[in-house]
């Protein structure tokens, strides 16, 4: 096959120059994330919290509490990728209230269109890579997607403990919906989960989240 028919056929066959093009168009695009407002507030300025700011947090709570994963080794790197990616769908779908049960019907249908997008503006071979690793977290079949769920899920109930309880007491949210939404920590992080117990208990004793009607 000659050279100009193999740059045709072959997606992943780009020049420096456009694979350079690509990825600096994916990394602007992606400055929209911090733009995206959660209901979670920060525990300083109570301001919203943007997604951005909750991805660095969540990687960073990947390094220091990898160690309490169910699971070990793990690929930590592998999981960093993960979490840096995963709510970058939410420049799309926006950020999905995890008690908003309207909303969630048809939240990974929504996601999954976004990250079609998104992920489609960088080089084939990373728009693929980044695709699969958006997946693996959304299918939860590794011991790395469990231990980035179990993170993902207690950083919004750590800042809700630390604020008392604000996205909780905005929307009338009671201590057993707590418990259900976020039981799959334990699927990835027993002693995580075990001290998201206390913390959730604690927040109940002080008056920052409503007990099980």
């Amino acid at each position: 096959m000659c050279s100009v028919c193999s740059v045709v056929t072959n997606p992943s066959a780009l020049s420096p120059a456009e694979r350079l093009r690509r990825q600096i168009a994916f990394i602007t695009e992606v400055d929209k994330l911090k733009e995206v407002f959660r209901q979670t507030i920060l525990t300083q300025s109570r301001r919203a919290e943007n997604s951005a700011e909750h991805s660095w947090h969540f990687a960073l709570m990947i390094i220091v509490l990898a160690e309490h994963s169910n699971h070990q080794p793990l690929d930590v790197l592998r999981i960093l990728k993960m979490v840096l990616i995963h709510d970058l769908v939410e420049i799309d779908a926006g950020d999905t209230f995890a008690y908003d049960t309207k909303n969630m019907a048809d939240q990974h249908a929504r996601e999954a269109v976004a990250a079609t997008r998104i992920f489609g503006l960088l080089p084939p071979d990373q728009t693929s890579e980044f695709r699969a690793l958006w997946d693996e977290f959304e299918e939860q079949r590794t011991p790395e997607a469990r231990f980035a769920m179990a993170c993902d899920r207690f950083h919004p109930m750590l800042l809700n403990c630390l604020t008392d309880g604000h996205a909780w007491q905005k929307h009338g949210v009671t201590h057993d919906r707590v418990l259900a939404r976020n039981a799959h920590v334990a699927n990835g992080s027993q002693a995580i989960w075990e001290y998201a117990v206390r913390m959730i208990d604690d927040a109940v004793a002080k008056g920052h989240l409503l007990p099980k009607p």
